[in-house]
């Protein structure tokens, strides 16, 4: 196992990535690229890119869906490649600066250039899934099975600070534009840049202190690492029914994830949107979630000592669905939207947390890098079903009330299939060491 400086680093890289999630993702880009979108849009409120009519309320949340497809493509066999090499450490670093870039593009995006915004979101999304691939897949080596738990929590618990600190920043910046002599469309602009700086120059900590674990299966001969990723894609597709109890866990993980993830990523627009909150107030709720879930990753932990990892997800999906109906039913003022915020910030770290270090315990070793694409389909900032049912229930209904509803079915199904989940057996199954509570 490593030492504490390489998991000081490891953690910083949930500090710099997390500036895109809760920056660009969570606050300013839905609500803003929605009014870019609609600026092009014709009197019917649709825009055509491709020659597909899409309504100006669905174009982001078909992005975030559209983006996380291609990582379906492409995630699982750069997971594969990793695997083969001792190259985590530099694909991290690859795709954590593509997608930094990508995202300080979006400086540009302004008037009704809609399709800009899309495609850099795409390209800086896409990026932020790769990189959290060879990210994750670190965990395996820098923490024995029975720390995985506190290392994950920890991990997350310093990403929500690093991005909470960046648009702590923003949202002064955005609240004193006049000041600044800047308006509110070009402060938004210059929040979206600074996520994309703020990632590029903290991911230096990690690619400095993350040391280059060796592969622990070699390259066949004759083969590249291109060819051999496709080959063992293939084979580890193959194989995932061999072990059902992993299966089992990922396909909840796909759906209850889903769910939060669209739920954090679209929450802005829904407020803005159907509740009229100003922007201001969007970026404090946000703000104001992403301090309190430093505390209920940590307050999660504990639960899992007491109950078991598991048990204590199951317990943050219970909330999660209740956060759902509250949310189409009551909920419709600043100050419940502010309580709301409060009770997602106290689960979201724990249920996100728990979930990786749960997976952790059952893949099968030298696998890790592959394992974690197929878990990075659904991880933090990367959703596709959820954005796709919310985009087309508003596309159908105009309502953002039964868009936001349509996602209970991911928390209710997803806690189904979780129940179903056996972790000591997952573990065994795998040829890992099967937790004592679980």
């Amino acid at each position: 196992m490593s030492n504490r400086r390489e998991r000081v680093g490891w953690y910083f890289y949930d500090w710099a990535n997390s500036a895109f999630f809760t920056t660009v993702v969570t606050v300013f880009l839905g609500p803003y690229l929605t009014e870019v979108t609609k600026a092009a849009a014709d009197p019917n409120g649709f825009v055509h890119p491709l020659g597909i009519s899409v309504r100006a309320g669905s174009f982001f949340a078909y992005m975030v869906s559209l983006s996380v497809f291609m990582q379906v493509i492409f995630l699982p066999m750069l997971g594969a490649v990793a695997d083969y090499s001792r190259l985590k450490k530099e694909m991290l670093g690859l795709f954590a600066y593509i997608g930094s870039f990508a995202t300080m593009g979006l400086y540009f995006l302004h008037g009704s250039n809609y399709v800009l915004g899309g495609i850099l979101f795409l390209i800086a999304n896409l990026s932020f899934g790769a990189s959290v691939v060879f990210y994750n897949a670190y965990l395996n080596d820098i923490a024995a099975p029975e720390e995985r738990d506190s290392v994950s929590s920890n991990g997350f618990a310093v990403g929500y600070i690093g991005g909470g600190l960046l648009l702590g920043l923003n949202l002064i910046l955005f609240s004193k534009a006049e000041f600044f002599g800047l308006t509110s469309e070009h402060a938004v602009r210059i929040s979206l840049m600074s996520s994309g700086a703020w990632w590029a120059v903290f991911t230096l900590i990690p690619l400095a202190t993350l040391k280059r674990h060796q592969a622990l299966k070699s390259l066949p001969e004759g083969k590249t690492y291109l060819t051999a990723g496709f080959s063992q894609l293939g084979h580890t597709l193959r194989k995932l029914p061999r072990y059902p109890q992993t299966l089992l866990f990922l396909l909840a993980y796909l759906l209850y994830n889903d769910g939060i993830q669209t739920v954090i990523a679209l929450s802005t627009q829904f407020g803005q949107e159907e509740l009229g909150l100003s922007s201001q107030t969007l970026v404090q709720v946000v703000l104001m979630i992403q301090f309190i879930a430093f505390f209920g990753a940590t307050f999660f932990n504990y639960i899992a000592k007491a109950i078991g990892a598991r048990r204590a997800v199951m317990l943050s999906l219970v909330i999660w669905s209740g956060v759902v109906m509250y949310a189409y039913s009551l909920l419709s003022t600043a100050r419940e939207f502010y309580i709301l915020g409060a009770v997602i910030a106290i689960v979201l770290g724990g249920s996100q947390a728990l979930s990786r270090s749960l997976y952790s315990l059952m893949i099968p070793k030298g696998q890790e890098s592959e394992y974690f694409s197929l878990y990075e389909v659904s991880d933090k900032g990367t959703s596709w079903l959820g954005p796709l049912i919310f985009g087309i229930a508003y596309q159908r209904t105009n309502s953002y009330r039964l868009a936001i509803l349509s996602l209970l079915t991911l928390f209710v199904v997803g806690l189904l299939v979780l129940s179903l989940v056996n972790v000591r057996k997952a573990a065994s199954e795998a040829g890992n060491e099967a937790p004592a509570r679980a």
